[in-house]
């Protein structure tokens, strides 16, 4: 059985692990979910044009935005799906393997 069959209405917020307490809306800041992956977005910053259409597509708000320029990516947040680098228009963001 999986941990998300386990989960009921008798489940106590203590009682679930970190990645099942991720299922509302804007609650990512509060969980470190870089360790799920070992796929991260690497940018070329010579190609990124600082559009920011990786930013709000991005599901864990892993992509800052200041001064109307993007920052360095949160890698303490980012799970790796590839989102970012989808919506790139300029492939200023490569997903790649980590060691």
């Amino acid at each position: 059985m999986d941990e998300f069959s386990k989960l009921n209405d008798t489940n106590t917020w203590e009682e679930l692990t970190e990645g099942m307490k991720i299922f509302t809306g804007g609650n990512s800041k509060d969980f470190n979910t870089g360790e799920w992956t070992t796929i991260k977005p690497v940018v070329y910053e010579e190609k990124c044009k600082h559009c920011l259409l990786c930013t709000p597509v991005c599901p864990d708000s892993a992509i800052p935005v200041k001064n109307l320029k993007r920052g360095p990516i949160d890698y303490m947040h980012c799970k790796g799906c590839g989102i970012c680098a989808k919506a790139c228009p300029f492939n200023a963001i490569e997903m790649k393997q980590q060691a």
